[in-house]
């Protein structure tokens, strides 16, 4: 576009160009047109510079090795701009595009060579990505409305062989293929409505302003989308406190729940078909079943001793419903800690010496305490009434107070207490159901799970999110502006996603399962 012409000199009318002048301006677009028309795009149907490029991007197409290189410049495609070569078509509906992309020039790490869909052609509008950057990090980027900030799924996997983008319905699924070219789903998806036509394509950025990166493309498909990415159920995460980036580290055709994160910080913990079972964050994803002798029937409440040593579970399997038992970490014969049932384990105090947990009493939920050696059960709160709750005790880093939920004044909201059960004292009320609080090790933050305010209980399958407050914030003097929590993800989930402590142990993680939705 150009820029308006200053005040200062009068506008030239077409008729005091000099008719040669007319003929050269003619001759030069009706040669620029036949070129770009005469370009093979191969399976696309036109390219752009997107955003702010100091160079042109270059395109190639090798019809016999079937192979497509972008070179492009460009400062990066994230944020809330993206700086991209896009070689495009139009389509609707559902869609899939997979390549293989290698990287012809060195560079900045973070040089990307990507599939694309796009609403627009706009440096700023919604996208979903699958990028691959050229120190081999994998990711599932997307842009959820114009001009907003760019979010990322990080996939496990590193330098994958080839990439796959499958639009069904809302949703947008991210796959991956190793040396054997074979497709799995990586875990990364996200629900990105786009309406009418909009564009589907390559990309190459050099993530460098100055620099400049050529990519190369083979293998590109337009195809039938997959059912193995609509078949995955459930996907085991983390999530960067500082940066909000997120990874996806498991994702399974099973529902799973509740992750812990050991003690030395190099496994996951989660529980699904009645198990309990032991994943590495690197290497392979070879998970391990824990032996929990008779029981088979752990449910999403269960922990780890501050020392590492132990795992606290919940387990249904002897009539009457769940009670609480103690083993080594590494598994072996449960000791029950609470004969009475139901009971819900969900702290273990700092000290090591007490449990707190829901249980339900006499007709009416609450909070109780058991010593870990085991012995008589204490209760600290009683439900308002026989349909209320007070749940998800933990136990502050310091000992000092637990943390809880209930809905005693209506909605269900995050409170504390003493560890006695004195000085109960409310912390939210934003007319939302805020479940599950769970104090960071270093004491900074408090993270919990929110519903809307119609959400019954705290179900499965509902739009949900992680947010985060200053722990700083709580019990501020009277008359100081209240600190609104952060959003720190929004995802698809609600029961079995982080009922349990689920911090890492330096503070600089949460790990969650993100459930997927039904395709419409």
């Amino acid at each position: 576009m150009n820029p308006p012409l200053s005040p200062t000199f009068p506008r030239l009318r077409p008729r005091s160009l000099p008719p040669a002048l007319v003929l050269v301006f003619c001759l030069f677009a009706s040669v620029f047109s036949v070129a770009r028309a005469a370009e093979n795009l191969g399976l696309f149907t036109g390219r752009s510079d997107l955003g702010e490029l100091k160079r042109p991007g270059t395109f190639a197409h090798d019809a016999t090795a079937g192979t497509y290189t972008l070179g492009s410049a460009g400062l990066n495609m994230w944020a809330r701009r993206d700086d991209h070569l896009f070689a495009w078509k139009k389509m609707t509906g559902d869609v899939a595009l997979s390549a293989e992309i290698d990287f012809l020039t060195g560079g900045d790490p973070h040089r990307k060579g990507c599939i694309v869909i796009r609403q627009t052609l706009a440096a700023d509008s919604v996208y979903v990505d699958a990028a691959t950057h050229g120190d081999g990090l994998t990711s599932l980027q997307f842009r959820e409305a114009t001009g907003d900030i760019t979010r990322e799924v990080q996939a496990r996997a590193i330098a994958p062989r080839r990439l796959r983008l499958d639009k069904i319905g809302d949703m947008v699924y991210l796959s991956l293929a190793g040396a054997d070219g074979v497709f799995a789903p990586a875990g990364g998806s996200v629900k990105l409505p786009f309406t009418g036509e909009f564009y589907v394509g390559l990309a190459a950025c050099a993530h460098n302003a100055d620099g400049f990166v050529e990519v190369k493309f083979s293998h590109v498909a337009f195809g039938p989308t997959s059912p193995a990415v609509v078949a995955v159920r459930s996907s085991l995460e983390t999530v960067v406190i500082s940066s909000g980036d997120r990874r996806s580290v498991f994702a399974t055709t099973e529902r799973i729940e509740a992750p812990n994160w050991s003690k030395d910080g190099k496994h996951l913990y989660f529980n699904g078909s009645g198990r309990i079972t032991r994943l590495p964050l690197t290497g392979p994803a070879t998970t391990e079943r824990i032996d929990l002798g008779t029981l088979t029937r752990a449910n999403n409440d269960h922990g780890i001793s501050p020392d590492g040593t132990q795992l606290v579970i919940s387990d249904g399997t002897k009539p009457g419903g769940s009670r609480i038992y103690v083993l080594p970490i590494t598994g072996g014969t449960p000791r029950e800690l609470t004969p009475l049932a139901p009971s819900y384990w969900h702290g273990w105090s700092p000290d090591g010496l007490t449990h707190t947990f829901c249980g339900k009493r006499d007709g009416r939920f609450g909070i109780f305490t058991v010593p870990a050696a085991g012995g008589p059960e204490t209760r600290l709160t009683t439900a308002a009434t026989p349909e209320g709750l007070d749940d998800g005790p933990e136990y502050s880093p310091d000992g000092q107070w637990i943390y809880f939920n209930s809905d005693r004044t209506g909605l269900m909201q995050i409170w504390r207490m003493k560890p006695d059960g004195t000085a109960p004292e409310q912390i939210t009320n934003d007319g939302l159901n805020n479940w599950f609080a769970h104090p960071s090790p270093n004491g900074r933050w408090l993270a919990y799970l929110t519903f809307a305010a119609d959400v019954k209980g705290h179900p499965a399958d509902k739009d949900v999110m992680i947010r985060l407050l200053p722990v700083a914030s709580i019990g501020a003097a009277p008359g100081t502006p209240p600190v609104e929590p952060r959003v720190l993800v929004k995802l698809f989930g609600g029961q079995g996603t982080m009922n349990v402590p689920s911090w890492s142990p330096d503070s600089a993680r949460l790990a969650y399962v993100r459930y997927q939705p039904a395709v419409r």
